[in-house]
């Protein structure tokens, strides 16, 4: 068995314009302060990375791994959730989407995703100059306006949207193994790749590819009402990076999952900070410990009442409490009697 890396921090909800938030020093220093082993970068914002310069630079990589470094922290994996969103949008979220985009390339689609693949392809190389394996994404969405059948969706429609889903991203995934780079996708409500059933039909067309796999973040799966820890035994061998993240699902006479358009402090499901939810946190751990998953304890923080400074702080100790190191030996050796292949065959009576 192997011991979880942790616990890591995913900046994105944290970057910002002020100070420890606001570099990659500052912000390291920061991580590293909270008891922080590790960081997720997001590759589109250039205050704390720079995606283009790690891509074509390993002199500018070993400066970012050096800058954490000094505080004790490693960079665990990129994200490109908001670039890996643009490979695929229905037109009812072009405007909405848009400004994930570079300014140049917005308003015209074609040319929104032609960068947005262009920006998987320079994480992908960034993260081999990284020397990172794994690297998490979004898969976007051509199907999700449909998500509920009514009216009456036409017979091959879903069947259409995934063909193009995964024409789209082979090129991608044959670039990501040519760099020896997992390509994890967060199954996201909003992504046409939302749960198991979706994730098996992508996976089909894509041929079974190796580097196809998943971000595995059981909040979402709450929100759902799906069953987190059966996916797990489902999905081990495509499980490569983990999203600590909490959640509730409280429904009530007047909403359930769908939550009455609602804010998200008044939804039926809605994301807390760790230890909030109603996530089952041990299980989970135990069972990445039993599959022999070796990645990275993630904090996403996402909350809908407390402060994010307050949750990253006591995100660090209930991951570092929750991590398991696991036992070289099992727990009855003492009473070990010895065998060899002999003893065994007379206690079996087999002479």
């Amino acid at each position: 068995m192997k011991t979880l890396k942790g616990p890591a921090i995913f900046l994105a909800q944290f970057a910002g314009d002020d100070a420890p938030f606001d570099s990659l020093d500052h912000i390291g220093r920061w991580a590293g302060s909270l008891g922080y082993k590790g960081v997720q970068m997001p590759s589109w914002d250039k205050r704390l990375f720079d995606l283009e310069k790690a891509a074509t630079s390993k002199d500018y990589c070993d400066e970012v791994k050096g800058t954490l470094a000094q505080y004790g922290v490693e960079l665990t994996e990129l994200s490109t959730h908001l670039q890996g969103q643009l490979v695929a949008v229905h037109p009812a979220y072009d405007e909405m989407f848009d400004g994930f985009a570079a300014p140049e390339v917005r308003g015209n689609p074609k040319a929104r995703q032609q960068w947005a693949v262009k920006q998987l392809l320079l994480a992908i190389k960034a993260s081999e100059n990284l020397g990172i394996g794994d690297h998490v994404t979004f898969s976007g969405a051509l199907a999700w306006p449909f998500v509920y059948p009514w009216p009456q969706r036409p017979a091959g429609l879903i069947d259409t949207a995934f063909d193009e889903l995964a024409k789209r991203w082979l090129p991608i995934l044959n670039a990501a193994d040519a760099s020896g780079v997992n390509i994890c996708y967060e199954i996201h409500p909003g992504e046409d790749l939302f749960d198991g059933a979706t994730f098996e039909m992508f996976l089909d067309r894509v041929k079974g590819h190796a580097r196809c796999n998943i971000l595995y973040d059981p909040s979402h799966f709450v929100l759902q009402q799906l069953d987190y820890l059966d996916f797990i035994d489902i999905y081990a061998d495509r499980i490569k990076m983990f999203h600590v993240k909490d959640a509730e699902f409280n429904p009530t006479g007047r909403q359930g999952v769908y939550s009455g358009y609602q804010g998200w402090a008044g939804r039926a499901g809605r994301f807390r900070s760790l230890g909030d939810g109603q996530v089952d946190f041990g299980a989970i751990f135990s069972k990445l410990a039993a599959l022999d998953f070796d990645g990275w304890a993630v904090l996403e923080w996402e909350c809908a009442l407390k402060h994010p400074e307050d949750g990253a702080r006591e995100g660090a100790e209930f991951i570092k409490n929750h991590i398991i190191r696991v036992t070289e030996k099992a727990f009855d050796d003492f009473a070990g009697a010895g065998a060899d292949e002999a003893t065994n065959r007379r206690l079996l009576g087999l002479g």
